[in-house]
């Protein structure tokens, strides 16, 4: 067994912290010695250069980012007797999210070459209640967008990104969060965009979804009476602490996503030949922020305890479907009916991938891996 000092993280967010600890404790400060946590001026310019990084004309800072899919998803009108669509390879939040507004879920199967929604299936998964589609640009990969908004257009119907795991991803010249009706980001720690805790925001050019929005993060009251509730809300606002560092780390994205790539394509090199299934390529116009790095192996689990006994700790995401978790049998879906994201969950493995990884670490990782793969152990 390694000792705990020689394991490699799946995440190091330890590794940035020398670069904005000064910063961060300015940021602080400053926060602090003003006394305003709750919808100051630092949210206000987060939401301001947020919009300006994603290209569009507005941000609203909530809560969290299962918070921002189901505000997003209220704002365009999701709720009782309503569907929404989305893929059943993705994180639970996604689905919590729409069953949060009320609506149902209705599950669709990826496409293989990209581990992302199956524009075939979504097609036919389109009914008389649906009242929305949210694809996930899932690990960082942009959703095929220009497919997806043709089959919503012929239906009218919006669109809302998942883009928890793709900041700063591109698609035709334009970033994730500006490629539909709207787009819901996580800022979770460990996001390519990283809070020091919970964050999220919901980003869109329409102007009604983000009053929507602004109104139900805040008690559903109206920017000109606080006192006057128009809709009803919550209290689910992105603080003021979080999104004064959260402008900190934003500087620093575009840095870090190159970094990612940069692993990204070490990782491709290192393994091909090895036996393994490397990520899908970046489609064309598009570039991944790869913000996890999945490959898929035979006898997945195996595998994993392999890495994780010789100190690389690899992940899964995600070892369970959504349609196939106890929570969610009542959606009707059993084994076999979501071939593809079953046949992704079998065996996915997440290899560590993080600002500042070093090559000899990358190194170590496929050396690793090629020695736990069942037909290369000796």
């Amino acid at each position: 067994m390694s000792r705990a000092d020689d394991v490699l993280p799946l995440f190091d967010l330890a590794r940035q912290w020398p670069d904005l600890r000064e910063e961060a404790l300015e940021t602080f400060e400053r926060v602090a010695s003003v006394g305003a946590f709750s919808l100051g001026d630092e949210l206000t310019r987060f939401e301001a250069e947020y919009a300006d990084y994603c290209g569009t004309r507005h941000c609203v800072g909530v809560a969290n980012g299962t918070v921002a899919i189901e505000l997003a998803l209220r704002a365009v009108g999701a709720g009782p007797g309503s569907e929404v669509v989305t893929v059943a390879h993705t994180f639970v939040a996604t689905v919590e999210a729409i069953a949060a507004t009320g609506a149902r879920p209705v599950l669709v199967d990826i496409d293989p070459r990209t581990r992302c929604i199956d524009v075939g299936a979504l097609r036919s998964a389109i009914g008389e209640r649906t009242a929305a589609v949210v694809p996930v640009h899932l690990y960082g990969r942009p959703a095929p967008m220009d497919d997806v908004r043709a089959v919503c257009a012929d239906a009218n119907l919006p669109v809302i990104e998942d883009a928890a795991q793709a900041h700063g991803a591109e698609l035709g010249g334009r970033r994730t969060g500006a490629l539909a009706t709207a787009g819901a980001f996580s800022f979770y720690p460990t996001k390519n965009l990283g809070a020091m805790g919970d964050a999220g925001a919901v980003v869109t050019d329409d102007e009604g979804v983000a009053a929507t929005v602004r109104s139900l993060r805040h008690h559903g009251s109206v920017p000109e009476d606080a006192n006057r509730h128009e809709l009803i809300g919550r209290t689910d606002r992105l603080d003021n602490l979080q999104a004064a560092l959260l402008r900190l780390k934003l500087r620093r994205l575009d840095v870090q996503n190159d970094d990612r790539r940069l692993t990204a394509e070490r990782y491709r090199e290192r393994l091909a030949g090895a036996g393994v299934g490397l990520p899908p390529e970046d489609p064309p116009g598009g570039r991944s922020v790869y913000h996890l790095f999945v490959v898929e192996v035979p006898d997945r689990d195996a595998v994993l305890e392999r890495l994780r006994a010789s100190g690389i700790a690899a992940g899964v995401h995600y070892p369970t479907p959504v349609h196939l978790q106890p929570a969610w049998r009542h959606l009707g879906l059993a084994e076999g009916d979501l071939p593809a994201t079953e046949h992704a969950a079998r065996g996915a493995l997440s290899l560590p991938i993080f600002p500042g990884i070093a090559e000899h670490e990358i190194d170590r990782v496929c050396d690793t891996l090629r020695r736990a793969l069942p037909d290369r152990r000796g």
